[in-house]
């Protein structure tokens, strides 16, 4: 396995290249730096911020390298207490309704304060 990471303009390329019996398996990911934040980005974390008032973290990254087309949203609030992570996942997508008809996918990872 050979990893390496390398910078174009203002996004971070990460290549892994993975062996496995005479076939190589090339892997790349484009971040990027998250010194300033997409439109889309600061548009769905308003909205978690609004429907999730309680919520102590939040981090809402265009995974899709700018363009809008696929996000990752990690929210940790108090409002997820005693539901299951499919409700807890659901009352995200609820909130994003109308977000999630122009996007290609969304990850969405929930968790219960722990105190």
């Amino acid at each position: 396995m050979l990893a390496c990471n390398r910078t174009l303009g203002n996004t971070m390329i990460s290549a892994l290249r993975i062996f496995c019996r005479n076939q190589v398996v090339f892997y790349e990911r484009a971040h990027r730096c998250l010194s300033t934040q997409t439109e889309g980005e600061v548009r769905i974390a308003k909205i978690l911020k609004e429907k999730f008032p309680l919520a102590s973290s939040l981090q809402v990254v265009d995974i899709s390298g700018g363009c809008g087309a696929m996000y990752e949203i990690h929210i940790e609030s108090s409002e997820f207490k005693g539901k299951r992570t499919i409700q807890q996942h659901q009352l995200v997508n609820q909130a994003l309704k109308d977000e999630i008809q122009g996007m290609h996918g969304l990850r969405i990872f929930t968790e219960v304060p722990k105190s």
